[in-house]
């Protein structure tokens, strides 16, 4: 029977080096495409609706006014919404070969249906005539679904920009060698 000793210990596994976010090549499609610019443009629009939005639903909340406001700003939110996960989707088509829950983008994407069903959610409970009470509390709980959901993609590309800035890096120190 073999028991490491202080002088023979099993070898440590080796750290698993995480993926690459993006290959060379679906850097490439990625900076090539259009779609990145939409993307860019929508996530901090759709950002900035969804404040405006929080703020008359919790105006609504606090004050019982301002109900057909907040019902407004959260169907807009929606549309926003639907429209930045078709382009969102026909950018993973062109970046990564699929429409959804690409390698990369897994978790994000799983996380968007649950922000996209609460929406959706809230639009049926407001075609319903469901309570004042249940619409708002449907909306809330897709700000708050939103909000992780937005977080989610910030770190990805935050860890994009990283892995970027690690490869240039490397780039320039194999050039100077």
């Amino acid at each position: 029977m073999n028991v490491p000793t202080a002088h023979h210990r099993p070898a440590a596994p080796a750290a698993r080096k995480p993926l690459p976010l993006y290959t060379p090549e679906e850097r490439k499609r990625r900076d090539a495409s259009g779609w990145t610019i939409v993307q860019g443009i929508l996530a901090p629009l759709q950002f900035l609706v969804f404040l405006v939005s929080l703020g008359l639903v919790i105006r609504f909340l606090l004050t019982g006014e301002g109900y057909f406001a907040a019902t407004v700003s959260v169907v807009i939110k929606t549309v926003v919404l639907y429209i930045i996960m078709v382009t969102g989707s026909i950018w993973e088509r062109v970046v990564f070969g699929k429409y959804l829950f690409a390698r990369p983008f897994f978790w994000e994407d799983v996380f968007s249906m649950l922000v996209i069903a609460l929406h959706t959610a809230y639009l049926a409970a407001l075609a319903l005539h469901a309570s004042v009470e249940t619409q708002m509390a449907i909306a809330l709980a897709a700000y708050a679904s939103y909000l992780i959901n937005a977080t989610q993609f910030v770190l990805k590309l935050r860890a994009a920009r990283r892995q970027q800035e690690a490869e240039d890096a490397a780039s320039m120190v194999g050039a100077a060698s």
